[in-house]
């Protein structure tokens, strides 16, 4: 485990504070997602990958997508669930990492921009994930199927993946989750060694949940807390990354344990030298380590 920070990710939150941007947690709804899209939204997106929105048929209207083509793809194609705490993020702001993947992955990604929480609770944005990744694998999945999720999104595509192997639905030939939310408690060390400082906070997270669960029997469903899910046998092999400054570490650690355990091939990548969120870093900071995380992601989805 690394007792130091990335300069670029210690620089990062250095200018944070000396910005005075204030933490997500008490902001309002509106603050807060104006202020996630401040930090994420990328100017100046890679014109090399085209990108082509529409809306695919949902469990309760129409669901925005944004397909990410890079040109002369032969893989699978990649369903990518946003992260931002089921509240804060949307198509913008993972743009620049959607279109990083679709060029590292040489593959065709497509983002799902499901509704989000408060005003749409759990099951709301699982449900849309679903239908989605249903469309994607009908429509366009004839050379394979990987679901990658960043955070609530990573816990969005392990709920789709046990979705999907309990009602025999489509084949998911691979998932990625990226610093996945996997169960909602908040007991564990990475908790409290990181509960403030690293840009995610406890804080931030308690008030995720709160947004997103109707309940907290609501957090006890294996749909919501994949960690405490009996892992079917068809779940799709795996890769978990995490970071060691993150509250979430743990029980993605945990998470890849258990899969692990049940028999699925399970790949689990640390980046003991970053914070939660890395990945969408890449514009001011445009983080060294975010390009070599994508980079290992796109030999996972290739493999």
């Amino acid at each position: 485990m690394a007792t130091e920070l990335d300069p670029q990710v210690e620089a990062y939150l250095h200018d944070l504070s000396a910005e005075g941007v204030p933490p997500l947690y008490t902001l309002s709804v509106s603050d807060a997602r104006d202020t996630y899209r401040r930090l994420s939204v990328v100017d100046d997106p890679d014109p090399s990958v085209e990108t082509a929105d529409q809306r695919v048929p949902g469990p309760a209207g129409a669901i925005p997508i944004r397909t990410y083509d890079p040109g002369d793809s032969d893989g699978p194609v990649v369903v990518f669930l946003h992260g931002g705490g089921w509240m804060l993020g949307g198509l913008d702001t993972h743009d620049a990492l959607c279109r990083a993947l679709a060029a590292a992955a040489e593959t065709v990604v497509v983002a799902v921009d499901y509704r989000r929480a408060p005003e749409h609770r759990f099951p709301a944005p699982l449900a849309d994930c679903y239908a989605a990744t249903e469309w994607v694998a009908e429509e366009r999945g004839s050379d394979g199927l990987v679901l990658v999720g960043d955070s609530a999104g990573g816990n969005l595509a392990a709920g789709v993946s046990l979705l999907a192997a309990r009602r025999g639905g489509p084949t998911i030939d691979r998932q990625v989750l990226a610093y996945p939310v996997t169960n909602h408690a908040f007991d564990t060390d990475s908790y409290t060694e990181n509960a403030q400082g690293y840009f995610l906070t406890r804080k931030d997270m308690e008030r995720f949940w709160n947004a997103y669960l109707r309940s907290d029997t609501d957090g006890r469903h294996p749909h919501a807390s994949p960690l405490r899910a009996e892992t079917p046998s068809s779940f799709p092999p795996t890769t978990v990354l995490t970071c060691g400054f993150d509250p979430l570490r743990d029980e993605g650690q945990a998470f890849a344990d258990k899969l692990d355990a049940a028999g699925v091939p399970t790949t689990h990548r640390s980046y003991d030298d970053v914070i939660h969120g890395f990945l969408t870093m890449l514009h001011d900071p445009n983080l060294d380590r975010a390009r070599e995380a994508i980079d290992d992601i796109a030999a996972d989805i290739r493999q």
